[in-house]
């Protein structure tokens, strides 16, 4: 977008990249037209001194200009001084170097270096405009207009100074050609505090807005934030400038800490394209700049714009403390996101808080943690949010004001008034009368506890009940009560007994008694109620009157029923875990016992070493096998079925007589896999699992071996342990039809090939490789002399320095060549 020039600037200069270049020596001397023929000889002399005067002009806003950007370039180095601990003119020529490779000026690096030190809402407004305008965009020149525009406010001797360099060095790069700065005043008024762009009759003539008068500003206000107004001919808003600045109006809310203290108008002179978010935020980081502006500067006449004083506040307090209405004074608290909550720093001594609570434990507490129900939209806290944000007082009459006691939601009506006061803000409550609201909580409390009274008077006979006792009889309201001695006509037959002891206590014992019943209702519903009662008695220790409550504790009856069903389904099948377990333990120890000692196969010695779950539940499907063929051959196997329990431990015996049986056909590991996973797929029922399975011919020493989703065996030889070369196969039960890879490898007199399930090596937090590598290495340690007790203390000890976790079964087998 095109930023035309400031009609009052007259300075050719790039505004958003460097503060305008002051003009060489003589630059407006001449006389552009002198005297011709025929003119007045004191023309040229008006001319030129009409062309000196518009020179000074001219030096001095560069002055200005220039004495901000020095103040720029001061605080940068400020920042270089900091940061690498240098002196001021070592920070100097670091500035200089910096721009110079960077290919900017001295004043656009200052301003970037400022940026990145702070945090500030004009720091956010220049990273998000250069991050949605995206590589064209000159990071320099957003945050150079704007940091020159604080910089010149801070320098600035009034709010009229502000609204000059807001608009010179931010605003009019953008079009803008007038800025209204507005204070808003407790009672709803507005006044000019400072413009720019504007004429000074125009200004003196919108000096000060009466409340109530709609205007762009104000709309800003009420509805705390930025509004846009493509016409204010279209708006139907009267606003200075109207007749000259017809164009787009932005009126931006103006406060700082969650409190509005006024407004920044922005006039333009024609119509303006949309523009994108970031530019939305730098109007209200400039918005910010003149609130802080507001509250330092000199305040506009007739408002009361300085914070108070301890005298103010002193008043303030006898004032509160002399009304006869509860009062509270509240204080603003502040978090990282700004304005949280409001303190209440002070109750009044006529304070009653309608929860019931003593003054002490709402006093020098938060209004939402006093109160969090007045967060509800429409509610107390949005009320005293809004007075203190705009001034404006508030007064409502019957508000609803709500307390948690108890988690019990407790509310009463009053009428309510809320003015700000300075920084603080004054709330005044009338409660309704006292007698209601008791009775008003205690027909909340009684329809919560589904409780209901009565009174019977023994002489008259008059019954009082409530409106709850109807209900839980199932009666309509104008029946007739029932006496307490015909209670037992109007329960379950089982309960008379229980009944009759409870009459015979209050009526004849005038004691205190209550009970539990079945209640026949009229309807057919059977309800759970529990009576309590009491007897009046007169001056002479006769009993008058009983007065009680009931109360439907049918909720409570069949939660309680519906919990011990739950207690004794869960006991069963607890009971029938338990058996299941103990059954998968004895079928598993059956096939494969825990203390079984080593064979002696063809030349092979074989030890076992299964270690079962530590818990009963977690018993599992590893099984193992080494058995002699009808062929000659050695037959080796280790596997693993997925589960727990007694689907496992089926599943293993299955799996573990099947591969014995197919065995017997001479076939090869790779086939005995195949035809294994045909079984599982086939004919078990969703089991899957995982298998080693070797054959060993002791007249060659060959070991053919296959494996199927399982651990490769590790081989001990020479005193180095390895896994044997790796061989493809998925686990059983997967697919319908597998083939299985088979590999082999002559053993030698001496090594011991360890074939195991994954219960010794796995946990939960490391890897399954760098757990094997931690076998492995364990293996190397645990070498010893060739023997029978060797090999059993080689698996022992893998045993015992095993790194797994998992608290699953563990099966080990040991092959030693002999």
């Amino acid at each position: 977008m095109q930023h035309p020039q400031h009609p009052r600037d007259g300075a050719q200069s790039d505004p958003g990249t460097a503060l305008p270049r002051q003009a060489g020596p003589g630059a407006a001397d001449a006389d552009p037209a002198g005297p011709g023929a025929g003119e007045h000889p004191g023309a040229g002399v008006v001319g030129r001194l009409a062309a000196t005067v518009e020179r000074l002009r001219r030096e001095v806003r560069e002055a200005h200009a220039a004495a901000d950007g020095r103040a720029l370039v001061e605080l940068a180095k400020g920042i270089l001084v900091e940061r690498l601990g240098c002196g001021p003119a070592q920070a100097a020529l670091q500035l200089d170097s910096l721009a110079e490779r960077a290919g900017v000026s001295t004043l656009e690096l200052a301003a970037d270096v400022i940026n990145q030190a702070s945090h500030d809402r004009i720091a956010d407004s220049a990273r998000d405009f250069v991050a949605a305008a995206g590589a064209g965009t000159e990071p320099a020149s957003t945050a150079l207009r704007l940091r020159s525009a604080e910089t010149g406010a801070l320098a600035a001797d009034d709010v009229q100074a502000v609204a000059r360099s807001v608009l010179d060095h931010a605003l009019a790069p953008l079009g803008a050609a007038a800025v209204a700065i507005w204070a808003a005043h407790p009672d709803g008024s507005l006044s000019l505090a400072g413009s720019a762009g504007i004429a000074a009759a125009e200004a003196a003539r919108w000096h000060h807005v009466p409340p109530g008068v709609p205007t762009a500003a104000r709309s800003a206000l009420t509805e705390r934030r930025t509004v846009w107004f493509d016409t204010l001919a279209q708006a139907a808003l009267p606003s200075v400038g109207q007749g000259q600045l017809t164009g787009v109006r932005v009126a931006v809310p103006a406060g700082t800490g969650g409190r509005v203290t006024g407004a920044l108008e922005i006039c333009w002179p024609g119509p303006l394209e949309p523009q994108p978010p970031a530019v939305q935020r730098q109007f209200e980081a400039l918005a910010e700049l003149c609130a802080h502006a507001l509250e330092t500067q000199p305040a506009a006449p007739g408002g009361p714009l300085a914070a108070a004083t301890d005298q103010r506040l002193t008043e303030l307090l006898d004032l509160v403390d002399g009304l006869n209405d509860p009062c509270l004074l509240l204080r603003l608290v502040f978090g990282p996101q700004g304005l949280t909550d409001f303190l209440i720093s002070h109750v009044n001594t006529r304070f009653v808080d309608f929860a019931g609570r003593p003054p002490a434990a709402v006093a020098c507490t938060r209004l939402l943690e006093a109160y969090p129900l007045a967060a509800e939209p429409g509610g107390l806290f949005q009320a005293v949010e809004h007075v203190h944000a705009t001034g404006e007082p508030f007064r409502a009459a019957g508000m609803g004001l709500t307390a948690l006691v108890d988690d019990v939601p407790l509310t009463a009506h009053a009428d309510v008034s809320v003015s700000r006061h300075g920084d603080h803000v004054v709330v005044v409550w009338r409660l309704e009368d006292q007698a209601e609201r008791v009775a008003s909580l205690l027909q909340h409390a009684q329809r919560l506890g589904r409780i209901g009274g009565f009174d019977e008077n023994l002489r008259s006979g008059a019954i009082t009940w409530n409106e709850t006792v109807f209900d839980l009889y199932g009666l309509p309201a104008d029946a007739a009560p029932i006496p307490l001695e015909q209670l037992g006509l109007h329960a379950h037959r089982d309960d008379g007994h229980a009944i009759g002891r409870f009459l015979r206590t209050v009526l004849h014992h005038q004691r205190p008694s209550s009970t539990a019943f079945r209640l026949q209702r009229p309807d057919g519903i059977a309800r759970h109620i529990r009576v309590v009662a009491e007897p009046v008695l007169d001056v002479h220790g006769r009993i008058v009157a009983v007065r009680g409550a009931y109360q439907d504790v049918s909720a409570q009856h069949w939660t309680e029923v519906a919990l011990a069903a739950t207690r004794d389904r869960l006991a069963h099948s607890e009971q029938e875990t338990a058996a299941r377990n103990r059954l998968a333990l004895q079928l598993q120890h059956a096939i494969m016992p825990v203390g079984r000692g080593p064979l002696d196969l063809g030349g092979l010695r074989v030890a076992v070493r299964y270690r079962p779950a530590e818990k009963d539940h977690m018993v599992g499907g590893d099984w193992y096998d080494a058995v002699k063929l009808p062929s000659g051959r050695i037959l080796l196997c280790v596997g693993d079925v997925a589960g727990h329990g007694i689907d496992a431990a089926t599943g293993m015996v299955a799996l573990r007589n099947a591969l014995r049986g197919l065995a017997a056909t001479g076939s090869g590991p790779a086939q005995l896999l195949g035809w294994l996973n045909t079984v599982t797929h086939h004919l078990t029922d969703s089991v899957t699992a995982t298998a080693v399975c070797a054959l060993y011919d002791p007249d060659t020493r060959l070991l053919r071996w296959a494996r199927a989703g399982h651990l490769p065996p590790v081989l001990l030889r020479g005193g180095r342990a390895g896994t044997v070369p790796r061989v493809d196969g998925i686990l059983l039960g997967a697919i319908a039809d597998a083939s299985y890879q088979e590999g082999s490898l002559t053993l030698e007199p001496g090594d011991t090939l360890m074939m195991y399930t994954d219960g010794l090596i796995e946990r939960r937090d490391r890897p399954l490789q760098e757990s094997l590598d931690a076998l492995l290495a364990t293996a190397e340690r645990a070498q010893g002399d060739a023997g029978r007790a060797e090999l059993e203390k080689r698996l022992d000890h893998l045993l015992t320095y095993s790194s797994a976790d998992t608290d699953d079964d563990t099966c080990l087998i040991g092959i030693q060549v002999c």
